[in-house]
């Protein structure tokens, strides 16, 4: 990194981290929950920092993420839906419109694991530990098919909560889907739309409409749920469907649909759920942080490591949320460059120990202002 060389002040440096998850491997006996409790602990921590206007709506979002492994000694691997060898880790973060998103709970399970296998007892715990963080109001539990089950929705449910989740297309939604009218359809501004002046319409590929669904209908009558199945439209363009030079003779479509209890309007609800692909985001940091391998051959330290892993994640958050907007937002790898991997030097002197940082660093102030949310003005070395 060309800050770290063009540094001048800094003549000895800190010595350098050791590799990510080099200690990994002398983890021998480690307690799960009790590492999660201390986790939790450390996110209802973090809540003051990271609080939102009032009123301000929440989401929290639960999905999965495949970690491929190698080898043959790492116990729980194995082969999943996505047919990659891995360990199978579960999660759920939650965010608002104006800040990244935090982990709230984390579970890793073995690589050949039913993917919504404890889905909704994560759901229950993410909501538990939102609340001790402050988030107040309405929350909404957001999710993609993997989690379309009956016990899923009933946990957010029961804490409180809203939920929004990408319905699987089995024959009931798809019959479902058929009753819409076609003058229920609504265009939304979509990828590519064009906007009609003469009309004062968006003309686009995509359209949205709303119907009443009652799903999970092969359990008791008491567990049906009734809800919104808000759906979306697209146009299957594929040019090698049909002939060169033949002409439409009736549109095709893909369906997408949301099965959710929102009380916003249906666009709004619909844009909502799509938002929470910002978890891929959250994947893409943990994976270019702690999670980039999985450092030990035993199930229960990696289980440890992916609960360490979290907590990491969600304490350099609150670096960036503490220092400016920028890095309130930023990856967690500029995080770590700007902020985290620093060339500072240590000197004693008079029982003292003093940090010695770059003359011209460029986020100097910036770490200034971390430093000084989290511990008060520094004092010059004398």
């Amino acid at each position: 990194m060309i800050a770290l060389v063009t540094a001048g002040s800094a003549r000895a440096v800190m010595p350098e981290p050791g590799p990510t998850g080099a200690r990994g491997s002398d983890v021998v006996v480690v307690v799960v929950r009790t590492i999660g409790t201390h986790g939790n602990q450390a996110r209802g921590a973090l809540g003051g920092v990271r609080r939102s206007p009032p009123g301000r709506s929440r989401s929290s979002t639960s999905t999965l993420a495949i970690k491929a492994t190698y080898g043959y000694q790492k116990e729980g691997a194995g082969y999943g839906y996505s047919e990659v060898k891995g360990l199978n880790a579960l999660f759920a973060i939650i965010s608002t419109p104006l800040s990244a998103p935090l982990i709230v709970a984390t579970r890793l399970r073995k690589g050949s694991t039913y993917s919504p296998r404890g889905a909704s007892q994560l759901v229950a715990d993410a909501l538990a530990t939102a609340g001790r963080a402050g988030a107040s109001g309405l929350i909404t539990m957001r999710a993609d098919s993997t989690y379309y089950v009956h016990d899923v929705i009933a946990a957010a449910r029961r804490s409180g909560a809203r939920f929004s989740v990408t319905a699987r297309m089995d024959k009931a939604v798809s019959r479902t889907i058929t009753q819409i009218p076609e003058d229920g359809w609504v265009p939304i501004k979509y990828a590519r739309a064009i906007y009609d002046e003469d009309e004062q319409r968006w003309v686009s590929d995509a359209q949205v409409a709303e119907i009443t669904f009652t799903a999970f209908t092969s359990r008791r009558t008491s567990e049906h749920i009734t809800a919104r199945l808000i759906v979306r439209r697209v146009k299957r363009l594929n040019p090698k469907s049909a002939p060169t030079g033949q002409g439409e003779l009736f549109s095709i479509w893909r369906h997408h649909a949301v099965f959710t209890d929102s009380r916003e309007q249906m666009l709004d609800a619909e844009a909502t759920h799509r938002d929470h692909a910002i978890v891929e985001q959250t994947f893409s940091d943990l994976k270019a942080g702690a999670l980039a391998h999985m450092p030990s051959s035993s199930f229960a330290a990696n289980s440890a490591w992916t609960v360490v892993a979290a907590i990491a994640f969600n304490l350099t958050r609150a670096t960036g949320t503490l220092t400016s907007k920028f890095h309130a937002k930023a990856t967690t790898a500029t995080i770590r460059a700007q902020l985290i991997t620093v060339p500072g030097r240590i000197a004693r002197s008079a029982r003292k120990l003093r940090l010695h940082l770059p003359q011209r660093w460029p986020w100097e102030h910036h770490w200034n202002a971390m430093f000084t949310a989290a511990y008060g003005p520094a004092r010059p070395a004398t």
